[in-house]
């Protein structure tokens, strides 16, 4: 004859076995556990309300195991900042792409940042060539408008107008070379960066 407390325990671990068994014949059976608006946390086998589901949720076995963690929603700046970060990603590798199509070697790149800095340094000589001839011409423009002065007559308008046309294409060299330089400059910074770059590419 069994003691009360043995037929206690057993029942007790027939209720376990009974619980197991339904467990292990229902797999489907699930829950969902989340937090609501008052802090609670919640255990739910019909889901996850809307309201709460873009703050995460995890979903349980019947053993109240996880089997799956849902994380939040990403907020509005968290979207944004991914949405920034995949087009870098993507315009970098439209740039690689290019780039690897442009050299196939630093040396390539070496020459072809020689071959733009001549010519740019050629248009800057070239302008600063037609600088000087205007000077020249300048001069000698000056010189007819005091010669025209000491002999007591009005300088003709047309002398005065040449003299300020030679003065406004003087500018427009003196912009040009500022513009080349500037130009110079920034394909130098460019092409140094597209060797570091394709440094990392080929992996040297």
């Amino acid at each position: 004859m069994l003691k009360s407390g043995s037929v206690g325990l057993c029942l007790l671990l027939g209720v376990v076995c009974v619980a197991s068994v339904q467990a292990d014949e229902n797999p489907g059976i699930v829950l969902y556990r989340y937090v609501d608006s008052r802090g609670v946390t919640v255990l739910d086998r019909q889901g996850v309300p809307a309201e709460y589901a873009g703050k995460g949720y995890e979903v349980l076995n019947q053993r109240g195991r996880v089997i799956q963690t849902i994380p939040p929603a990403p907020t509005a700046d968290e979207a944004r900042k991914a949405q920034a970060a995949a087009q870098a990603a993507r315009l970098q590798a439209e740039a690689d792409a290019q780039l690897l199509h442009l050299y196939s070697s630093v040396t390539d790149v070496d020459r072809a940042r020689t071959r733009k800095l001549a010519e740019l340094d050629a248009l800057i000589s070239v302008a600063q060539g037609n600088i000087q001839g205007l000077t020249t011409q300048q001069g000698a423009l000056q010189t007819q408008a005091a010669d025209q002065e000491r002999a007591g007559r009005q300088v003709p308008q047309s002398l005065i107008d040449q003299m300020a046309d030679v003065r406004d294409q003087q500018q427009n060299l003196k912009l040009d070379i500022l513009r080349y330089q500037t130009a110079r400059k920034q394909a130098d910074a460019e092409f140094a960066q597209d060797k570091v770059r394709l440094q990392q590419l080929l992996g040297h």
